[in-house]
């Protein structure tokens, strides 16, 4: 069940614009400036009084930018090129991610001791390590990054480092870490 938005919302409203094949609302500059975070925010939502949970992606310019899916849309009934209402509430608790496959299949064919720790990191930390390995469109370079992540958990790091959090990693949607200009 998704718990309701809380009276204290965060309500704006948004123009839902394509990159490439993806749908996002850009998030106002003001309402991304009442967020705790440069970085990835939890978030309750609601698009026209749909509600769900998801996670508010960096722009890479102190911004942030809402993903809307093609179930997302349907279930709300919007599309591109629409101006939703939408709401917001901070969560504290994080959703899971949806893990990609290729780190999946890595997982599960790590030893005991990397299943566990990624099983008791925070659901936070296991997104940053998706948000890591998805944030190349090269093959190579994101199968390096998978082998990595085994190699990195195996010795410890409960989180991956060295790449800017207030990025926009989404190779789709991105050039140089920073939200290309909607169409």
């Amino acid at each position: 069940m998704v718990p309701q938005l809380t009276p204290s919302a965060i309500r704006f409203a948004a123009t839902l614009h394509i990159i490439d094949s993806s749908t996002i609302a850009r998030l106002p500059k003001q309402v991304s400036g009442r967020l705790p975070s440069r970085g990835q925010v939890a978030v309750q939502a609601a698009i026209n009084g749909h509600e769900f949970q998801t996670v508010l992606e960096p722009d890479g310019v102190k911004g942030h930018r809402l993903r809307v899916d093609q179930d997302l849309q349907r279930a709300a009934g919007v599309g591109a090129g629409d101006i939703v209402d939408i709401a917001l509430d901070v969560m504290s608790n994080w959703p899971e991610p949806q893990v990609p496959a290729d780190l999946a299949t890595a997982l599960a064919a790590a030893p005991p001791q990397i299943q566990d720790m990624w099983r008791h990191i925070t659901p936070m930390a296991r997104w940053e390590w998706v948000r890591w390995i998805t944030a190349t469109a090269n093959p190579s370079t994101r199968q390096r990054r998978v082998d990595a992540s085994i190699s990195k958990m195996s010795s410890g790091k409960r989180r991956p480092c060295c790449f800017d959090l207030s990025a926009c990693t989404d190779p789709a949607v991105s050039n140089n870490g920073k939200l290309r200009g909607a169409t």
